[in-house]
């Protein structure tokens, strides 16, 4: 079954696949886009999702699915096991930043003001009706400015360590990536990176950064990477079983 979403001048499209991997049956939806490069494996409530380049051969795909196979069945069998829970938006609940949680203290406003963290409690603050979708709205807003004031800070502090120059750094709330960086020179983070360890983080910076001297994944990327972040593999693997989900 096909479905076909319509972006710029070549359609993508989804399609329902299966494949042997480690002698387990398994079940994914396969993305095509014309704005991919590389391919890319998600997991999540609703399964193994593989996106790849419009024109991306099969050989490719399976060379990829076998490669990644045992992290395929164990993250599908962890999700079987202990599903993601998704957050609530109310007074007492907890919410993620930076790999610790807060305890989410809602207080009744005159007026919507931004949230303010102290000993490990977010105190939001909002005017009229006390709902979830007013509280999300309020944690969403710290979150995106929080995110902002650290995200400059750490590219500050590693684009000298790279030898690069970003000519801007931006929020990003994309579904599917942490980050990324144009040819232009602006880096991409996505604010969500904010609920993670700053270790995590600081990754993704350096990864995004390193972008500016090689534009690729190659060998020589990865040793750029490396000059700064010499434990990327194993942060790498760390944010690969990390679920990016929305807020």
């Amino acid at each position: 079954m096909f479905k076909h979403l319509r972006n710029t001048a070549i359609a993508s499209n989804i399609e329902q696949r299966a494949i042997q991997l480690h002698g387990k049956h398994i079940v994914y939806k396969l993305k095509r886009s014309n704005k991919r490069r590389s391919i890319g494996l998600r997991i999540d409530d609703g399964g193994l999702t593989v996106s790849v380049p419009l024109r991306a051969s099969e050989k490719w795909l399976r060379s990829v699915l076998e490669d990644k196979a045992r992290w395929v069945i164990e993250k599908l069998d962890g999700w079987q096991i202990s599903p993601q829970i998704e957050s609530r938006w109310a007074d007492g609940e907890t919410i993620p930043y930076l790999g610790e949680m807060l305890n989410l203290q809602v207080e009744r406003s005159l007026f919507s003001t931004v949230a303010v963290c102290h000993d490990k409690k977010l105190y939001v603050f909002v005017d009229n009706c006390i709902e979830e979708t007013n509280i999300k709205q309020e944690v969403v807003r710290w979150y995106q400015q929080e995110a902002n004031k650290l995200f400059v800070a750490r590219v500050a502090h590693y684009a000298p360590l790279l030898n690069v120059l970003p000519r801007a750094v931006r929020l990003s709330s994309a579904k599917t990536q942490w980050g990324c960086c144009t040819i232009h020179g602006v880096v991409r983070l996505n604010f969500q990176l904010i609920k993670l360890p700053l270790r995590l983080i600081d990754y993704v910076v350096v990864h995004e950064l390193a972008h500016l001297r090689e534009m690729n994944h190659s060998a020589k990327f990865w040793k750029v990477v490396e000059t700064v972040c010499p434990d990327y593999i194993s942060l790498r693997n760390d944010l690969k079983a990390i679920y990016l989900g929305s807020a």
